[in-house]
């Protein structure tokens, strides 16, 4: 019983680990290509380590990708000072934009955003409606 019992409390334990993960990724050309051809509900943030307004959306969006109305959603995190050629062919000229995609299309974005209620407003609207 008592294997059984530990390995319960470790698939608890990781499972929203693992869900966490796999709503929110970094960026991947290719996944995000895939992604958006599929037309799957995607959003972009543009992060960049050293920007405070970035470091606070962080653990908003990260938990907002947690719950299960956006389970359907992926997010691609993009370093901001890296990914130039995805900076400039979605238009983006500041660090913590979120570009959102539904049916393979941009249909918002967002740029130094920090509250809860309104990101989360922005990520519906990639989202099926339930």
């Amino acid at each position: 019983m008592k294997p059984f019992l530990a390995a319960l409390l470790s698939f608890l334990f990781l499972a929203p680990l693992l869900a966490a993960s796999a709503a929110e990724v970094p960026f991947d050309q290719v996944q995000f290509d895939a992604a958006r051809s599929a037309g799957k509900a995607v959003a972009v943030v543009f992060h960049a380590d050293w920007c405070p307004t970035c470091r606070a959306q962080a653990p908003i969006l990260s938990a907002l990708t947690r719950s299960v109305a956006f389970e359907p959603l992926t997010l691609f995190v993009a370093d901001f000072d890296t990914q130039k050629a995805l900076k400039k062919s979605l238009g983006v000229t500041k660090q913590s934009t979120v570009v959102v995609f539904k049916g393979g299309k941009e249909v918002a974005r967002s740029t130094g955003d920090t509250q809860s209620s309104s990101l989360e407003a922005l990520l519906r609207q990639a989202v099926p409606a339930k």
